[in-house]
């Protein structure tokens, strides 16, 4: 298994990954880490939305989610955290797979203010769990700002580290996105070219690379 960290969002890594899966190479399940939707935060959201997608590319991972929900009491009864975690490690053991791609995009959105263990630490627990299967067919890729918990986590993980935030590439490419902007909003039609350079500089240096 290797695993893939990136210190912000590559939509080019996840392109990539999307025509393989498009063209039946790779199986793919994409999971967006959003604080401001509480089924998107968290360690249960992640697991319940990988299972899910996963059970929708093959055949052998619906069966063994179907006898999960049966031993469960066709739903009734509740699956705990634990429960999920062993469900999805489970279906990325099962022979005769092909590649599963498990992309986890914006960590660093999961809180640390809240619960002990925080929501963020029990997403990266979960990471650790999934590379430590060394399951040969699994492929981890994690997007994240490069904040020292994460870091600290990940960095002796990863088989392969990117890091873009220090990319001139990536200026840049936020320096023009936000000059389209400036240049398209009616809004600053007649500001002067000094006031919409001024915004573009600044806007493009408190983005940090993201």
């Amino acid at each position: 298994m290797e695993t893939y960290k990136v210190t912000s969002p590559s939509s080019s890594i996840i392109k990539d990954i999307q025509e393989m899966h498009t063209s039946g190479l790779a199986s793919l399940a994409f999971f967006y880490c959003d604080f401001r939707d509480n089924q998107k935060k968290d360690r249960r959201g992640l697991l319940s939305s990988l299972i899910v997608q996963l059970c929708d590319q093959s055949d052998a991972y619906c069966a063994f989610l179907s006898d999960f929900y049966f031993s469960h009491d066709n739903g009734s009864k509740y699956a705990s955290d634990c429960d999920l975690v062993q469900c999805l490690k489970t279906m990325l053991e099962l022979p005769g797979q092909a590649t599963t791609y498990v992309i986890i995009d914006a960590l660093d959105e999961c809180s640390t203010s809240t619960g002990m263990p925080s929501p963020r630490d029990n997403v990266l627990r979960l990471v650790k769990e999934l590379v430590r299967l060394q399951a040969p067919n699994l492929r981890i890729c994690v997007t994240s700002r490069p904040e020292a918990d994460i870091e600290r986590v990940l960095g002796p993980l990863a088989f392969h580290y990117i890091s873009l935030h220090d990319e001139s590439g990536q200026a840049q490419d936020i320096a023009d996105y936000v000059r389209f902007n400036v240049d398209t909003d009616s809004n600053m039609q007649a500001w002067r070219e000094a006031d919409k350079e001024l915004v573009v500089n600044e806007l493009t240096k408190r983005a940090d690379g993201m």
